[in-house]
């Protein structure tokens, strides 16, 4: 146990928040006997996994615990069909590859995203196509009130988009310790329909693809757009992408020509970065922090130097910005602490 710690090694931001208490757990007896901890001192609680949903406002006056549970193991439940188990505290990039050397298929269209395994069933990461509900069987946790092991299954997360269970009536009541995947070992579904895989895999001249080739088309986009957090701050994608009713998004076409939607029925999915773009955010910087020039959805500490009230400041004028043009207010998909 530490005091008064620096949680900036922690945040993918990199800003200098301080906790009260810090420790890292590696198995759940530690976990428990931290939450003991806290709760015999009335501590509140943050528990870290990858820091890369995250942003610290202000020094945060509790008990940080960082999960460093780790491990990965596998069972054959057919002859075309695996299910994998890592613990929460596996970096996600990393457990993709591993199941890639294994030619496991199902995570190809999640290579290079951000974060730890344990947070990616709490806002359903997605990308490309492919979301965390389309692969997952169940997750592990720990009741932080009973400190009893429970499993929740797919139906019991509540999946939508970019959220769970975990964000809502859950928030703050568990602590997810495992999570187990059902990957094909043959006869894989390639997704190459979505956003820019089709072009990237004409680019390298590849016509029938593995799912080894769409995650390098995956990780060759998202490098070339993305900044990488080791070398400049950022939490990836800031904000969701907003859906408006139908008649909204016919409106505004009325007024914004070039306005990009996906419609579903009687609601529409507008990109958020297009929205921000048009409102001239795109590389615009406001002392310490700026939307990154390449991709305007991305916010970054762009001297290293940024408070994470200055962070949220910045996020908070994009808001306002894009409700007054077009009467569509963002969501932060990044936690903030």
């Amino acid at each position: 146990m530490q005091e008064n710690f620096s949680l900036k090694p922690y945040n993918t931001f990199g800003v200098d928040a301080k906790a009260k208490y810090f420790i890292e757990v590696s198995n759940t007896d530690e976990l428990k006997e931290a939450l003991t901890f806290s709760k015999n001192h009335g501590l509140p609680l943050l528990l870290l996994g990858g820091g890369s949903n995250i942003l610290l406002t202000k020094d945060f006056e509790g008990l940080a615990i960082k999960l460093n549970l780790k491990g990965i193991s596998e069972e054959n439940i057919s002859n075309h069909e695996v299910l994998v188990t890592a613990k929460a505290g596996e970096n996600w990039h990393e457990f993709v590859k591993y199941c890639l050397q294994k030619d496991y298929g199902g995570l190809e269209n999640l290579s290079l995203i951000p974060g730890n395994v344990g947070t990616s069933p709490m806002q359903n990461i997605g990308a490309y196509g492919t979301e965390i509900k389309d692969i997952f069987v169940n997750c592990l946790v720990l009741n932080l009130k009973t400190l009893e092991l429970e499993t929740f299954n797919l139906e019991e997360c509540k999946f939508g988009y970019r959220d769970s269970i975990f964000k809502k009536e859950g928030k703050g009541k568990y602590v997810i310790l495992e999570v187990t995947f059902k990957l094909t070992t043959k006869d894989h579904h390639i997704k190459t329909e979505y956003g820019a895989i089709k072009n990237e895999l004409e680019h390298l001249k590849i016509n029938t693809p593995s799912i080894q080739d769409v995650s390098n088309a995956v990780i060759n986009i998202r490098q070339s757009k993305l900044p990488d957090p080791k070398e400049i701050g950022n939490a990836g994608s800031f904000f969701k992408n907003p859906t408006i009713p139908l008649a909204q998004f016919q409106d505004l076409k009325q007024n914004f020509e070039n306005i990009q939607g996906y419609p579903n029925g009687d609601v529409v999915k507008v990109p958020a970065g297009w929205l921000i773009e048009q409102c001239g955010w795109k590389g615009k910087q406001i002392g310490n922090v700026a939307s990154h020039r390449l991709q305007s959805l991305v916010i970054i500490n762009a001297t290293g130097n940024a408070t994470g009230k200055e962070i949220f400041d910045f996020s908070t004028d994009i808001i306002n910005s894009v409700k007054e043009k077009f009467g569509i207010e963002l969501e932060r998909e990044v936690n903030i602490i």
